[in-house]
């Protein structure tokens, strides 16, 4: 029996992977150019596939795209709300997982603790995807490098910059930048670091992520300034928290510093003049709206990862 391929951290795929997932998106993104967006590829390679989504979190651009991910690629999808379905009402996490499996061909969740995904994969016989968890956002790091290749050409000896909160999107950041070989500096306040795991993870594979606390140190010479919101989703609005992450607003200043190609990646949804003001949001380094439209062409080559087609 083929191992099923589960999709809970980058690692998961691997750096061959990865260049693999990245290659295949940037292939099926072209040869849609100028179709409309319900119109599957031209060869529906998830016909008659079925993916579950599950969403314990809000949601706008994980549900949209991966839904219209698997319309692209000739399959279907369906919604089913942690509040709405037996998960609200104390089913657990792994007699979903298994109940699912009989009906769907792979299960994509987005939710709090990442213990749950991890649950859901030892249960599930088919792919399980991590599209969010407190702890880490594989997904979106696929988008991200997708954008980032797309304006500025290869990932390898390029320096990225995290300025905010060490959160789950950079925790990613970490996880890419060891498997992908780019250089990775994180400015953030004290007692606000990524998670010390994937930091060990990433040194030994060969790359180390200075942690430093001036965001223009962090800043100088990138070619990738990437920033988040500094309230996570699910955390209580913390006016002392906000305090401690104004010197890593990312101004016109701070990306005056970032080398002459830099570009501005953000995750989306912003706060905007709280973590990035407009002039960068809107600005010409930006790549916010390629970026979350990668989301859509990364994972259909994710899903395809998944199902053993790549």
């Amino acid at each position: 029996m083929t191992e099923v391929r589960h999709f809970l951290n980058l690692s998961d795929a691997g750096a061959d992977g990865v260049a693999a997932i990245l290659k295949d998106a940037a292939t099926r993104k072209a040869a849609r150019a100028g179709w409309p967006k319900g119109k599957p590829d031209s060869d529906a390679p998830l016909a008659g596939f079925v993916l579950a989504m599950i969403f314990e979190k809000s949601s706008t651009r994980t549900r949209v795209s991966f839904d219209m991910a698997m319309r692209q690629l000739g399959g279907s999808a369906l919604i089913l709300e942690g509040g709405s379905s037996q998960l609200g009402r104390g089913e657990t996490i792994a007699d979903t997982a298994r109940v699912l499996s009989r009906y769907v061909d792979a299960i994509m969740i987005r939710t709090d603790d990442h213990a749950k995904v991890e649950e859901m994969a030892r249960h599930a016989s088919v792919p399980v995807i991590n599209a969010l968890t407190d702890l880490s956002h594989p997904c979106q790091l696929l988008a991200d490098m997708q954008a980032y290749i797309e304006r500025n050409g290869a990932l390898e000896g390029s320096r990225w910059a995290w300025l905010g909160d060490g959160n789950n999107v950079c925790n990613s950041l970490i996880e890419a930048a060891s498997l992908m070989r780019f250089g990775l500096k994180v400015a953030c306040p004290s007692g606000h670091e990524p998670d010390v795991d994937f930091l060990q993870e990433a040194a030994a594979r060969g790359c180390t992520v200075p942690i430093v606390r001036d965001a223009r140190e962090a800043a100088t010479d990138a070619h990738a300034v990437v920033t988040d919101t500094w309230i996570s989703m699910g955390q209580a609005d913390s006016t002392a928290k906000v305090a401690l992450m104004e010197p890593y607003r990312v101004d016109e200043d701070l990306m005056g510093c970032a080398a002459d190609n830099a570009v501005f990646l953000h995750c989306l949804p912003a706060h905007r003049g709280e973590e990035v003001v407009d002039e960068v949001m809107d600005g010409p380094a930006s790549v916010v709206w390629d970026e979350a439209e990668n989301r859509l062409h990364a994972q259909k080559s994710l899903l395809l990862w998944c199902f053993g087609k790549l």
